[in-house]
């Protein structure tokens, strides 16, 4: 029997038009008066970020807007967001996106209180002093960032993405408005979608899962899968958002108390080289991955399949996998999300590195079936040249 840990450190308000209560939320959280928000540009753009600030303002905060932040976050912008922060004399940092803005805030709240670059914290506990309140309030249904204690960030010179995990840079506030994803376009709420369910399923079936952690992932795959298809058919179905919204942030629970596992490593590994959105990566990988981990705990895999009500209890287990592997690259294919051969940046040149890569992410060690670099280049091959089949 294993010993464990489990830790919530983040106070989650969760809700429809919870966003016009933020001000209040953030009064109740932290004490001064000074906040930091990081967004991107097309928030900006849409005004979301300006309707924050006026409700941070008319409540007497003092507010600086930061919008330095790309898809998969470079450490350059998280730099130039620490010093920003710092000059600033930030109180907390406010963080008003999807998860790049999320982890880039994470990434800012260090950098403001301990300088450096964000390598220097990489790995798991290597945040020494505390830093700031972070309050996140997530425009996407998908990454969990809210709630979770991992940033990831992408190494602009060596074109790898790293991860910093450690409990100092959990947000203190999680302000989770189901509202905010309604405007959200087809093509990112299917990417962010089955990035939540990739969560799920990973914190689920990692070597690192836990009883508390296998309730959430399992809860999570509930709301997620009978809506992610809804959602992403119409975007106004109110429902199915929060539904999705819900289903994300207790992914995000799941996966930060557990790990994710191979699925998120070559899709890291992708990402840093490529710059392909996360949750797309996430989505091509996952068929081959779960065919692949299915033999290290086959009643696992089953069991995910009758969860979400494609197997039912009378057949096997090895049938009820065969299942699931065949429906997560259908739910893919309905949504949208590209296949990895489609993508024309993508070289099988470069796949050794890749599988390098990912061998050499911190979660590799967490797959549910022990992985070499050998087994990600012919699961890289696999899902370039052949569909999984079930």
């Amino acid at each position: 029997m294993s010993s464990f840990s489990f830790q919530l450190p983040t106070k989650i308000h969760l809700g429809n038009h919870s966003f016009t209560k933020a001000a209040e939320l953030v009064r109740e959280t932290i004490w001064g008066d000074r906040l930091f928000i990081v967004t991107d540009p097309g928030l900006e753009r849409l005004g979301l970020a300006a309707k924050l600030e006026h409700l941070f303002i008319r409540a007497g905060f003092v507010t600086e807007v930061f919008t330095q932040v790309r898809p998969n976050p470079r450490d350059t912008d998280c730099m130039a967001g620490g010093e920003a922060a710092k000059r600033f004399g930030a109180d907390a940092i406010v963080a008003l996106g999807g998860g790049s803005v999320i982890d880039e805030a994470k990434a800012i709240a260090i950098l403001q209180a301990l300088g450096g670059k964000p390598q220097d914290y990489a790995g798991r506990g290597n945040v020494p002093e505390d830093v700031v309140p972070i309050i996140a309030i997530p425009t996407t249904a998908g990454t969990g960032a809210e709630v979770t204690r991992s940033s990831v960030i992408t190494d602009t010179e060596r074109k790898i993405k790293f991860t910093i995990k450690d409990v100092r840079i959990a947000p203190a506030l999680a302000i989770v408005d189901p509202v905010l994803t309604y405007d959200l376009p087809p093509h990112l709420t299917a990417s962010t979608g089955m990035d939540a369910l990739v969560h799920a399923i990973e914190a689920y079936t990692c070597k690192l899962s836990n009883p508390i952690a296998d309730g959430l992932a399992l809860q999570a795959m509930k709301h997620i899968y009978p809506n992610l298809r809804r959602a992403v058919r119409d975007g106004s179905d109110e429902e199915a958002r929060y539904e999705m919204m819900i289903g994300s942030t207790i992914a995000g629970m799941a996966f930060s108390h557990a790990d994710v596992a191979a699925v998120h490593c070559m899709a890291e590994a992708i990402g840093g080289l490529y710059d392909t959105p996360h949750g797309v990566a996430n989505s091509m990988f996952l068929p081959y991955i779960t065919a692949f981990n299915a033999s290290a705990d086959m009643k696992k895999h089953a069991n995910i399949a009758r969860t979400i009500g494609i197997a039912p209890a009378a057949v096997s287990d090895e049938e009820a996998t065969a299942r699931l592997v065949a429906e997560m690259k259908q739910l893919a294919a309905d949504i949208g999300i590209p296949s990895f051969s489609s993508l024309q940046e993508v070289n099988p040149a470069d796949f050794d590195y890749l599988a390098e890569s990912s061998y050499l992410n911190g979660s590799t060690p967490s797959n549910a079936r022990t992985i070499t670099k050998e087994d990600y280049l012919q699961l890289f091959k696999q899902a370039y040249e052949t569909p999984v089949t079930a």
